[in-house]
């Protein structure tokens, strides 16, 4: 037998977990700052191109539902933290494939994130506002980013893995 048969992955769920917990202090962290800095709809212009401004979101991507009447709060808290639950069970399940492992990560910090904004506020803080010849592209935050960051890794991982074959 060959010899790396026997040498077992030692990646632990709470590598994961830690990141996840790293993405979503840096999203709760600048959440803060910002609310605390600016009133709604106030900010700054950081380049030609992009703005710091304090928004909120009541419903989900580019505020989809967002007026919806209130119980979108609700379902988008629910949802999240069914998917939460989800990705703790993959992690712990998968803890030795880094890509997935990763992106997973990235997509539990940023969901628990706005979760809490959900929970604590009614909406999200967003602030991140990019814009091109008058057109704004929707508002967000670092946990979108996260969540962004690691559905690409998830389609990257995929790729690898069909790739690959079976």
């Amino acid at each position: 037998m060959a010899r790396n048969t026997f040498i077992r992955n030692t990646t632990s769920h709470w590598v994961w977990l830690g990141l996840a917990l790293v993405v979503l202090l840096a999203d709760q962290f600048t959440k803060v700052l910002i609310v605390s800095s600016y009133p709604l709809g106030e900010g700054f212009a950081v380049t030609s191109f992009f703005n710091i401004v304090r928004v909120h979101n009541e419903g989900a991507a580019f505020s989809f539902l967002a007026s919806a009447g209130g119980w979108q709060r609700w379902f988008f808290t629910g949802l999240g933290v069914v998917a939460a639950a989800v990705m703790v069970w993959m992690l712990k399940k998968h803890p030795g494939q880094k890509l997935f492992g990763f992106a997973i990560a990235c997509i539990l910090g940023g969901a628990i994130g706005n979760v809490i904004d959900r929970v604590l506020y009614g909406y999200v803080v967003d602030f991140l506002d990019f814009h091109h010849a008058g057109i704004h592209f929707p508002a967000f935050n670092l946990a979108d980013s996260g969540i962004t960051l690691g559905a690409a890794c998830l389609i990257l991982d995929e790729v690898l893995r069909v790739r690959r074959g079976p």
